[in-house]
């Protein structure tokens, strides 16, 4: 497989910084706490990206969605994730146990802010934090948690480029390509129809917790 060799690159801090110079530092944002502000934003999040990466530095973000409010804020240097049923691949545990460095970024739909969150993670089956995860009956089997240590908003610049809310830029659903054919040539099982794992995506779907 080709692998596209670059000529110029940037591969110290001093040549990065001639392009992107250092910002304002009377405007340090970084906290380590989950203050008001943010227990605020928390509660009102329903969507965050987490990343991880293994021993060997191989990273994964994964998307975790709930109801608003599923991230539970603990006190004011811990938060709890739960673990709701996926695709069983287990990318962020399993990278967890390996090395517990977490970065993750919380979205509120229809907000351009985001508020980002790095720490130190664990996993957790704590029934008290898990009770406080319970969904429609549900209990998670385990949850993850993260000591914070760095917290901060992040500008809504990509946001408003991407014209991420504007519906009107949504792609049509009779443009979507059929993502149960890419699952199949993904995974190279041609020999199974269509149609079959589109079924079988739908019944997965109305699993929600």
């Amino acid at each position: 497989m080709a692998d596209t060799t670059f000529r110029d690159t940037i591969t110290t801090l001093d040549q990065l910084r001639e392009v992107i110079p250092a910002p304002n530092s009377r405007f340090d944002k970084e906290i380590d706490i989950v203050d008001d502000h943010a227990r605020a934003f928390i509660a009102r999040s329903s969507f965050a990206l987490i990343a991880t990466s293994n021993a060997e530095g191989r990273c994964d973000v994964s998307p975790k969605g709930d109801q608003p409010g599923f991230v539970q804020v603990l006190d004011e240097h811990t938060i709890v994730i739960p673990d709701r049923p996926g695709n069983a691949r287990a990318d962020s545990l399993r990278n967890i146990l390996e090395n517990p460095r977490l970065g993750m970024l919380m979205i509120i739909p229809g907000a351009e802010w985001t508020l980002r969150v790095n720490g130190r993670a664990e996993i957790v089956r704590d029934a008290a934090v898990l009770d406080r995860c319970i969904v429609a009956d549900k209990r998670p089997a385990l949850a993850i948690a993260v000591h914070v240590e760095e917290l901060f908003l992040h500008c809504p610049k990509c946001f408003i480029r991407s014209k991420l809310w504007d519906n009107d830029q949504w792609m049509p659903e009779s443009e979507q390509p059929s993502w149960a054919a890419i699952l199949r040539d993904h995974a190279n099982a041609q020999s199974v129809p269509v149609e079959a794992i589109a079924a079988g995506l739908e019944a997965s779907n109305a699993k929600l917790w």
